[in-house]
């Protein structure tokens, strides 16, 4: 559990024009970085053009989301994705979050496959720029009925569909206001993944592989917010699914058989901070685990296989042991450790959407460093910065986000979010 916080940044961007909304949107976006390395070499002036041109292209980006052409459409979502990714924002963003929110709407709305997607990544986007707070509660009051919307269609999109389920997690684990309306969340997830339960005899139902992948990230979304269920919530979801979810064990996806077993990880490392905890299926669970941990079946893949059993060690270590195999991150002059399966699934969680930026997001985003416990951003003194070979304006951005810690109040547990019958 951890305090929500919400604060401004801001960030910079080169020029935009119609011709090119079109183009390979990467091609766009793969010289971010040269804006700031043109603003370190020519001075105050540089920069200010730099920023300048950088907010030019992505007001281009937003015009262009409504674009006639689907491909202009796709163009600009895929830009402004990689500007959020990729810097802090919240400045620019907070002022036309609603134009913005309209847009992603819209293309969820109107949109084909590949646009609905772009548009469901883009709203997780939103939400990590503008933190925990009322700005992102508005945005998800917006977009969570057509997320529901889209998941329950089975009509829809499948690739669609799989986007939204990641995305409707994330967006509630920032935004959502209400605890009651996570569980309500959660059982949209539970409504897909059970699908995949083996039979009672033990056969696995015949699933399609775009299904199986839609079950396996509405399993990984639901584990997400299990992190910040209360305990009563917990409780019940124990007594309901732990010795379910051994059924997912039996799947024929590698992936889905991956989720199941780090779910039921995270949920023995929940179960064990309450007291009492009893199991009756541990021996049967250990069995199986032990078996996907050193699975020899000739009929999977070489890779699948080697995958498997390495996770599969960490999470019988889990049940058996409580352990977990630590991992460290270092960004800049600082490191975090990765020491818990609940800080496991919320860091996979978040680099899944802002990719190579998780480093840059844990350096000087602060409503991420605020999730992960690391404090404001570090003020790095100029002999560092030079060796770090961090250019002027991202120096700016450590320095000011240091200095102005602009807080919107989010305790830890906000009065909305506590189960009133724990007390």
């Amino acid at each position: 559990k951890y305090a929500r916080l919400h604060r401004g940044q801001h960030g910079t961007v080169q020029p935009f024009s119609d011709e090119d909304a079109s183009i390979e949107t990467l091609s766009h976006c793969s010289s971010f970085s040269d804006a700031t390395s043109v603003a370190d070499e020519g001075g105050e002036a540089s920069e200010d053009a730099a920023q300048e041109d950088f907010q030019y292209k992505l007001k281009g980006f937003i015009d262009s989301t409504v674009d006639k052409s689907a491909k202009t459409r796709q163009g600009a979502l895929d830009g402004l994705k990689t500007a959020m990714a990729t810097r802090i924002l919240y400045e620019f963003i907070s002022e036309r979050r609603m134009t913005i929110t309209d847009s992603i709407e819209r293309c969820l709305k109107k949109g084909k496959g590949d646009e609905q997607r772009a548009a469901a990544s883009l709203a997780c986007l939103l939400c990590i720029q503008l933190g925990s707070g009322i700005e992102s509660e508005e945005v998800f009051k917006t977009l969570k009925p057509i997320f529901k919307n889209i998941l329950a269609d089975g009509s829809a999109n499948i690739q669609a569909r799989q986007a939204v389920a990641t995305s409707l997690g994330l967006c509630t684990l920032v935004a959502e206001d209400d605890i009651w309306d996570v569980h309500a969340t959660m059982e949209c997830f539970e409504n897909l993944f059970t699908r995949s339960y083996a039979r009672a005899d033990g056969t696995c139902p015949s699933i399609n592989p775009q299904t199986s992948q839609l079950h396996t990230n509405a399993l990984l979304s639901w584990a997400l917010l299990l992190t910040i269920c209360t305990a009563n919530q917990l409780k019940d979801i124990l007594r309901k699914h732990l010795s379910k979810l051994q059924r997912l064990l039996e799947s024929d996806d590698v992936n889905m058989r991956i989720a199941a077993g780090e779910t039921i990880a995270l949920l023995f490392e929940l179960a064990r901070d309450m007291d009492p905890f009893e199991f009756d299926d541990w021996d049967d669970l250990c069995d199986k685990l032990n078996a996907l941990a050193t699975d020899c079946n000739k009929h999977r893949a070489k890779t699948d296989k080697r995958k498997q059993r390495s996770v599969f060690r960490d999470v019988l270590k889990a049940v058996e042991e409580g352990d977990f195999q630590s991992e460290t991150i270092r960004f800049g002059t600082e490191r975090m450790t990765i020491d818990s399966w609940v800080r496991k699934r919320t860091y996979d969680a978040f680099r899944e959407f802002v990719g190579s930026g998780m480093n840059y997001h844990l350096q000087a985003n602060e409503f991420i460093r605020d999730v992960f416990e690391l404090g404001p951003p570090m003020l790095v003194d100029s002999a560092t910065m030079k060796a770090m070979k961090i250019s002027r304006f991202e120096r700016h951005l450590h320095n000011s986000a240091a200095f102005k810690a602009r807080t919107k109040a989010r305790s830890k547990f906000r009065d909305k979010r506590v189960d009133v019958g724990e007390f």
